[in-house]
């Protein structure tokens, strides 16, 4: 009998550490790619296509992850006012944050001066203006951009704001039913179990994906392309590097008493994926449900995680203020600061419906100079071999911005589980690589309570 007993138990622990060997064999990965980019650049760019279907794939899943979790997170709450303040905390955040992002980006930029010394060519100009084609409209055509086609079309479009205006709006309605919408919200949570099983099948295919995308980029733009332009990216990444290390480090740990280190090595394995694909959305539905077991209640998770994908873009701004000021000074007219102003205001608004994929930056960055200062559109084109590789520490930092916001307004709301998180971070609550789900928790959506270490401990 404790034969047949212990077989089950021994049959789950290899599940588990098969993960292990998913996210090494990502690492060995990269490194092959690198290595083909160099050897070979010519047949590395044809393997382009291994990467874009992956991230693909993981784009696909977006919109299901989001829905479920919104619903949850607002139907599954009985006072409507309590939403509206996690929200209006958390956008309150939102703009302080980027608001510091954009200052520490202009002073680190103005000191280092990225551009100078460089000059245009007639290829630069040409690329510059290609990117500007796939620049951000103006703000009308974003407000009116929220609003879906039908319903359903939002879960299909793949657009991130309209998936969440539409789940927001049925997890108020669910709000509204009451006890009547139980069992649909129910039948959300299953739905939910579902979406983050193919996920957790699909995340198999990641080295595979981390290959070709690196491999491509690699030999497409090879080591020449990055020297010429070392400085600038230098200044971003120590400036991102700033920013994360003393601003939101000291406020995790002033406001909600956590190490960010110890924050930063439990997503230590969505950072490796993000590295690989230079996009922060292919890590979303990991950072949910991680933030959910890390002791973070569903409510504030539900609202502030795909919120702050749309609005709080650390890494983006800091992006645009230092890529605004090198274009300046490469085509030899340098901004003031009121211009410098002026023009990062205009950008932060019109790059906050492209966040988390691979380029929007770039896109971002040459529609709004095309709309604001068209002299400076043709600067664009130097940072486009290059982009590539700001993209990486661009998502990094975009995705440890929204990890710590989340924690903070978690902290704010009193739906923050310190006693969980500490378990969590040391090791006790080890994260269920096998589902992305807490397997011990139950099925059903509890009621909710005033005591936010159990309206923390759902399944999500």
């Amino acid at each position: 009998m404790s034969t047949s007993a212990d077989t089950p138990a021994a049959a789950v622990a290899p599940k588990r550490d098969r993960t292990h060997y998913l996210y090494l064999a990502v690492i060995v990965a990269v490194v092959a790619g690198i290595a083909v980019g160099l050897l070979a650049p010519k047949a590395a760019v044809e393997l382009k296509p291994l990467g874009t279907g992956f991230v693909n794939l993981i784009k696909m899943m977006i919109g299901p992850v989001i829905f479920c979790t919104i619903v949850l997170g607002v139907g599954s709450v009985r006072r409507a006012a309590q939403v509206g303040r996690i929200g209006g905390l958390a956008l309150g955040y939102f703009l302080v944050m980027s608001t510091v992002a954009l200052a520490i980006g202009l002073v680190v930029g103005n000191l280092l001066h990225p551009g100078a010394g460089l000059h245009l060519t007639a290829a630069t100009k040409a690329a510059g203006a290609k990117a500007a084609a796939g620049g951000s409209g103006g703000t009308v055509d974003f407000l009116l951009g929220v609003i879906p086609t039908t319903l359903l079309s939002a879960l299909t479009s793949g657009a991130v704001l309209q998936t969440l205006l539409v789940a927001l709006l049925v997890g108020f309605a669910l709000l509204a039913l009451g006890r009547s919408g139980e069992p649909i919200l129910r039948g959300v949570e299953h739905l939910q179990r579902l979406v983050f099983r193919v996920l957790a099948m699909i995340m198999w295919l990641a080295p595979i994906g981390a290959f070709g995308a690196i491999a491509a980029v690699v030999g497409g733009s090879g080591w020449k392309a990055l020297t010429a332009l070392l400085q600038i990216m230098f200044g971003f990444y120590l400036t991102c590097v700033i920013f994360v290390v003393l601003i939101l480090g000291v406020l995790l740990r002033v406001i909600a008493r956590t190490n960010l280190f110890a924050l930063l090595r439990y997503l230590a394995r969505e950072f490796l994926l993000i590295l690989s694909t230079s996009s922060s959305e292919s890590a979303l539905p990991r950072l949910i449900a991680k933030m959910e077991h890390l002791g973070v209640s569903r409510t504030v998770v539900g609202i502030t995680v795909p919120t702050g994908y749309s609005f709080n873009l650390d890494g983006t701004a800091i992006y645009l203020t230092m890529a605004s000021l090198f274009v300046a000074d490469a085509v030899g007219r340098p901004m003031s600061i009121s211009q410098q102003i002026s023009l990062l205001v205009f950008m932060v608004i019109a790059s906050k419906g492209a966040a988390g994929v691979t380029g929007a930056g770039l896109a971002t960055l040459a529609g709004g100079l095309q709309a604001h200062r068209p002299d400076l559109v043709d600067g664009v084109g130097l940072i486009v071999g290059i982009d590539r590789f700001m993209s990486e520490a661009r998502a990094l930092t975009n995705f440890a911005g929204n990890a710590v916001a989340t924690v903070i307004v978690g902290s704010w709301t009193g739906e923050f589980d310190r006693e969980r998180s500490l378990a969590v971070l040391g090791g006790a609550l080890p994260f269920d690589e096998a589902t992305m789900l807490d397997a011990e928790e139950p099925a059903s959506v509890p009621e909710p309570v005033p005591v936010p270490s159990q309206l923390s401990a759902v399944d999500g």
